[in-house]
């Protein structure tokens, strides 16, 4: 695995800035929790990481090379929505990463290809707890079990990095604490870098090695356009003092955190 750097990132539409003098390094093997405002570039962040979005300005490097500015099977992303395809079986769902990779333009495999495939398939649907349900359709699925089949899918090229929007908005909360205890597993399991946007300050605290806080620190309101986010403060969160300034208390509250979450701020995440 190689680290993650981003030199002085500046993301810009048009005459908006979204994102701007975004220095940091990301080690290998760490699994970054990002939080903010709804609008402060999280997600232009993750596209970023993707490869989907280019910076316009600055450079973000993995290892001693460019990071590629589109999205390959060295990344995984798994969104809030589950982004299974409906028509196709679990077992399907996950071999159509393999398929589409090793035969483009057929997109499909035969023979031996298509048996080592499929046993690739099987062994991630069973990393993920899904092995009982290959024959089965999305819909056929609960929630969770639709974002476990999304994980697979990620996981399944076998990626160093994978990023994670907000993955467990929409689950119930048994569910959601049954999903974290498995991303954490795979994590370590396949010796992954992982990002993860949540609005959820507890769950950040809680699964994250480092919690990235991003904000807009400067505003004009002549132009409100003028100025982006940036990460505000670059937290390690492996170490169990769990007291924060006065400052980033301040910084969560414009980012509208609930009673419960500035809570946090004093306590830390409390025992597990």
């Amino acid at each position: 695995m190689s680290d993650i750097h981003f030199k002085n990132v500046w993301k810009t539409y048009h005459d908006q800035v979204v994102l701007e003098r975004l220095n940091v390094n990301i080690k290998a093997g760490e699994f970054c929790s990002i939080v903010g405002a709804s609008g402060c570039g999280k997600t232009t962040f993750l596209k970023l990481l993707l490869g989907e979005e280019a910076p316009s300005r600055g450079t973000i490097m993995l290892g001693e090379q460019r990071l590629r500015a589109e999205p390959g099977p060295d990344r995984g992303i798994v969104f809030q929505r589950y982004s299974v395809f409906p028509h196709l079986t679990v077992e399907d769902n996950v071999l159509f990463g393999l398929e589409m990779s090793e035969s483009p333009i057929l997109g499909r495999l035969f023979g031996r290809s298509r048996q080592r495939a499929k046993d690739q398939a099987k062994d991630m649907l069973s990393a993920v707890g899904l092995e009982h349900a290959c024959g089965k359709y999305p819909a056929e699925l609960s929630g969770g079990m639709q974002q476990r089949l999304a994980l697979a899918q990620a996981l399944i090229k076998q990626p160093k990095i994978l990023l994670l929007d907000e993955p467990f908005g929409a689950l119930d909360p048994g569910i959601r604490n049954d999903t974290h205890k498995l991303v954490l597993d795979l994590w370590r399991r396949f010796e992954l870098t992982v990002f993860m946007i949540t609005h959820d300050l507890k769950e950040g605290f809680q699964m994250g090695t480092r919690l990235l806080v991003f904000d807009k620190v400067r505003n004009d309101p002549q132009a409100p356009h003028a100025y982006g986010a940036r990460i505000t403060y670059d937290i390690p969160l492996n170490s169990d003092k769990r007291k924060f300034p006065v400052e980033l208390t301040a910084s969560l509250e414009r980012s509208g955190s609930s009673k419960t979450d500035k809570k946090l701020l004093d306590f830390g995440p409390g025992p597990e």
